[in-house]
């Protein structure tokens, strides 16, 4: 039996970058088809080229080529020949193996959703996509729930829901794939179960990224949001400024990251830096309260904590950090242990000092 997809990539090196394959590989996952099998050859190994197009023509029914541009007539004239058909003018030859052939180097003519278009009608299915984004979740939790979801799709013999999870420092992008053949009643409560099981760390139902949600409902409860930051260097406030119309809630940014600018800028008390330290909660909640003071800010973000790589000339940790969100005069501050190198503490701070503003306000 035919494997249903396989992708070659083509490159001039032994040692192969595949990150442009790996881009492929994540637009078809999100129409729903993934790959049997992915072989790298190199440019110069012509057995090996001859071999894996062979191989792929005789035992699977589509095949997705990644090559440089200059390869493109030497290919298409061998896989013509073997196949006995001609590519179009984007890219796709079609006859019982259908190859399509897109570039790693130069822009493409032919799409993710050519392909997908192409699949589809070959299999008489079609898919589509929804997606849940969080912050936090543990692994164990989000096993748990997707496997909840695959023996409820069991149990009532339906096509199986398919998943691609992405995380960025603690904040996880979930694409649940369904095909149209799936009934609408067990997809909602797949979608039900997953949002419960996630719960408290959900923060979208839609592909939206965790700082333009935070700008969205800054916008919808009409407040203006200002950002005191330490360790994360004035990350949390890019992260903001990033988002187009931002200037409708952002006020201001501030990046005291010594004890003067804290005391100076935001009325540290310097009592409270001699016997708590500038990485502290108490700190932070000073921190957080100096911007809202200004009576110019409704929400006030700040961060305080050691990135590493050494500590800070005390015996508090690398990874410790507080988190400081004042809402009005409500000030509530979250203590970390973050792990990981200089950048993963700093931006998994920076996703958490987003997404803890949002559900102050949420």
């Amino acid at each position: 039996m035919r494997g249903k997809l396989a992708m070659l990539v083509f490159d001039t090196r032994r040692s192969l970058d595949f990150g442009v394959a790996e881009e492929w590989l994540k637009s078809l996952a999100g129409g729903g088809f993934y790959f049997d099998k992915v072989s790298r050859i190199a440019f110069d190994d012509s057995d090996g080229i001859v071999g894996a197009i062979n191989d792929g023509r005789e035992n699977y029914a589509n095949l997705l080529v990644v090559c440089p541009s200059r390869m493109e007539q030497t290919l298409k004239k061998f896989i013509s020949g073997v196949c006995a058909a001609q590519f179009d003018s984007v890219g796709i030859l079609r006859c019982e193996v259908n190859v399509f052939m897109v570039f790693s180097d130069v822009a493409n003519r032919l799409t993710a959703k050519d392909i997908i278009d192409v699949l589809n009608a070959r299999y008489s299915v079609k898919y589509a996509r929804t997606f849940i984004r969080f912050v936090g979740a543990p692994y164990s939790v989000i096993n748990d729930a997707v496997g909840e979801v695959k023996a409820l799709c069991r149990e009532n013999n339906a096509p199986e829901v398919l998943f691609n999870l992405e995380e960025n420092y603690g904040d996880f992008r979930m694409e649940i794939v369904y095909s149209d053949v799936t009934p609408k009643m067990l997809l909602d409560k797949a979608i039900s179960m997953l949002v419960a099981a996630l719960g408290d760390y959900v923060y979208a139902l839609e592909d939206i990224t965790l700082a333009r949600q935070l700008v969205r409902l800054l916008k919808l409860r009409r407040m203006k949001l200002g950002i005191a930051e330490s360790f994360t260097g004035g990350g949390v406030g890019k992260r903001i400024v990033d988002v187009a119309g931002a200037s409708e809630v952002y006020f201001e940014g501030l990046n005291t990251y010594s004890n003067e600018a804290k005391m100076q800028r935001l009325g540290v008390k310097e009592l409270t830096l001699k016997q708590c330290g500038a990485v502290s909660a108490e700190t932070a909640s000073q921190m957080a309260t100096g911007l809202i003071s200004t009576g110019n800010c409704d929400v006030g973000i700040s961060t305080t904590g050691i990135a590493g790589p050494a500590s800070d000339n005390t015996a508090k940790p690398v990874g410790l950090a507080y988190i400081g969100v004042a809402v009005g005069e409500d000030v509530a501050v979250y203590k970390f242990n973050f792990v990981g190198d200089r950048n993963k503490i700093t931006e998994t701070a920076i996703n958490q000092a987003l997404f803890l503003a949002y559900k102050r306000l949420k």
